[in-house]
């Protein structure tokens, strides 16, 4: 789980760290899927290869197009990027036809992050469904998709959200408790390896295998 690839403060993972680290996953034989694979794998429990990771990117930050995708391409590694799709006329993110460039790339892809980033467990069932109902629309719509994760704001989501969730269409949900996703988990709660600016390539590779 990376946010902006930047630099200030713990969400935000500077833009040689993330070379680094897709370095690594690429010279240690790390597929990086995308999220259509990750839905398949965590569905049929079926792999591609033994190591893989699925790389996201939350928020949809304007640096994912200037800093994380030119990295993503020289080092061969795919990226999905959670889209807030009520963002794009705001200066800091990526707007649609930012969207659709790097989707043509083939080396990013994206799924919901909600329409306007609220904490969705502060609102009542009708405006999370209309907040999960209306992104996936638009990213449908917008970028010819079948969207099927849904990234929770703030990480968190109730049982009216996992409802809202199944209302409309989605097939996971991605939280941000932290530990490495299975198909043993709830699909409406997945959970993630959180990446924080400093970290070592031990610890690094820490959240790859799941190790203490």
């Amino acid at each position: 789980m990376y946010h902006s690839i930047s630099s200030g403060n713990q969400l935000r993972v500077p833009a040689s760290e993330f070379r680094t680290q897709m370095t690594y996953l690429k010279s240690h034989g790390y597929r990086t899927l995308t999220a259509d694979e990750a839905v398949y794998a965590l569905k049929t429990h079926r792999v591609p290869q033994q190591k893989i990771v699925w790389i996201t990117l939350d928020d949809s930050y304007k640096d994912n197009l200037t800093a994380a995708w030119p990295i993503l391409k020289q080092t061969n590694q795919h990226a999905t990027i959670n889209f807030i799709t009520g963002f794009t006329n705001k200066k800091n993110h990526l707007t649609l036809a930012d969207a659709q460039r790097m989707k043509a790339s083939g080396v990013v892809d994206f799924q919901s992050h909600t329409v306007r980033h609220l904490d969705l467990n502060n609102l009542t069932y009708q405006v999370q469904l209309s907040e999960l109902t209306s992104s996936k629309k638009w990213l449908d719509q917008n970028l010819h998709q079948k969207t099927a994760v849904i990234c929770y704001p703030a990480g968190r989501a109730n049982q009216q959200t996992i409802r809202a969730d199944q209302q409309a269409g989605y097939q996971y949900a991605l939280s941000t408790a932290p530990g490495i996703a299975t198909s043993t988990q709830s699909p409406y709660n997945l959970t993630r390896q959180r990446v924080t600016p400093g970290m070592s390539l031990t610890v690094f590779e820490g959240l790859l295998t799941g190790a203490k």
